[in-house]
């Protein structure tokens, strides 16, 4: 997917399917029945209220841990030359992200409510936190752009490794870096199946891009759409169908045709107000109720009987002591933050990253390739190539801007986990 230049459409030009490009309309047109087939594009803001870091902000103690490694750039812990050399850092990062210690949101549960619902068409997600599986949605519904910790093999031989022994290894304290038994002469690394930069795009991702040819509704959620090929995914749509961005920034050039969208709120707080509008509100809150472990809901019992037995008091100096901490643990990743953005620019001299990807394969990209394609038959109704998104694949060929070839380019890793 390459790159095509867009502007703003002309808020005077009327919508060709909706009645306003509002998120109400969009409401309409779901409940209305006219709406049976839904694409759902994600990227990391939908796990980020599930309390999984983004490893790259200062403001989590993920990212401080990531610096202690002395990594080049925090991207690196993504990328599979650097992996090569030294695998620590990932496993570190893993350690934190394993399925299993988070709760799908409720955004996860309103994908899956459109399933529920009959009028999910497929969901690609750039995140490897595999929470969409855990609220529900079904694997036949499911591209994984970017791979999950859902597998693994040796990165030599490609032989399979135990999920229960990887797991082991990544729960452990101190992690530990798995290494393959299957052969003794290989011993090679072994890596969960998450696309690494230089590495090439799981094959269901390219065949699976012809679904988005017959579709009534495009959602886009939670992504900056940074990188590709998974950037150019919204774009993939035809003009026609409504498309519906919701993020906390706009991104790409959604915005540019005449039935887009944008609705710039957190994802929960804006998938709450989209089914309110729809009727679907409750439907959506049972979902999302039974996604919470049997574990949490008794351990949330004991505390509210425990936050009930406190006088005033005490409650008061649980809350001072509370505050305390997180402004002393902010001062420390500020901290933590600023003597690493120091230690950035003592390394100017640095060139870019080398990947193991042969040429001419599918690879994570952040340099989207240029392409100026005709402006469709309505003058009023321009699309462009999206920039891309938080952990995406490379670039289609720019001759082939229909094709799921990519080319591969530089990549930088997203929050999308």
């Amino acid at each position: 997917m390459g790159q095509e230049l867009s502007e703003p459409i002309d808020e005077s030009i009327e919508p060709l399917h909706l009645k306003r490009r509002d998120l109400k309309s969009i409401a309409e047109y779901i409940a209305s029945g006219e709406c049976q087939k839904v694409a759902v594009m994600v990227g990391a803001g939908i796990s980020t209220s599930a309390g999984i870091p983004d490893f790259r902000s200062p403001d989590t103690g993920l990212y401080a841990n990531l610096q202690r490694l002395d990594l080049p750039e925090p991207e690196a812990v993504f990328d599979i030359t650097y992996f090569r050399t030294n695998p620590l850092p990932f496993y570190t990062l893993a350690h934190d992200l394993y399925p299993g210690k988070y709760r799908p949101t409720i955004t996860h549960s309103f994908i899956h409510l459109l399933h529920k619902k009959g009028i999910l068409k497929m969901c690609w997600t750039q995140n490897i936190d595999t929470l969409e599986r855990a609220a529900g949605v079904p694997g036949e519904k499911l591209v994984e752009a970017h791979g999950s910790f859902a597998s693994q093999r040796c990165i030599e031989c490609k032989a399979p490794y135990p999920d229960d022994l990887i797991k082991q290894h990544i729960l452990a304290d101190p992690v530990e870096v798995p290494t393959c038994k299957d052969t003794p002469e290989c011993n090679g690394l072994v890596k969960p199946d998450i696309v690494f930069f230089g590495e090439p795009l799981p094959a269901e991702f390219s065949s699976s891009m012809e679904q988005l040819d017959d579709v009534d509704l495009a959602i886009v959620m939670g992504t900056s759409l940074m990188v590709y090929p998974f950037a150019g995914l919204p774009t993939r749509v035809p003009h026609g169908p409504p498309r519906l961005l919701i993020n906390n920034e706009k991104v790409g050039e959604i915005g540019s045709r005449r039935d887009d969208v944008i609705f710039l709120k957190a994802c929960d707080e804006a998938v709450r107000v989209l089914c309110k509008e729809i009727g679907w509100l409750d439907d959506l809150e049972e979902l999302w109720a039974a996604t919470e472990p049997e574990e949490s809901k008794a351990e949330k019992k004991e505390e509210e009987e425990r936050w009930k037995s406190l006088t005033l008091d005490q409650r008061l100096d649980e809350e001072v002591e509370r505050l305390t901490k997180d402004v002393e643990e902010s001062l420390k990743v500020s901290k933590d933050h600023k003597s690493w953005v120091e230690g950035q620019l003592t390394k100017e001299k640095g060139g870019d990253v080398t990947h193991d990807a042969e040429p001419g394969s599918p690879t994570l990209s952040y340099k989207p390739t240029i392409i100026e394609t005709p402006k469709p038959a309505l003058p009023t109704d321009e699309s462009s190539k999206p920039e891309g998104t938080k952990t995406d694949p490379p670039n289609t060929d720019a001759s082939k801007p229909d094709s799921p070839e990519l080319e591969p380019s530089k990549a930088e890793e997203s929050k999308d986990i």
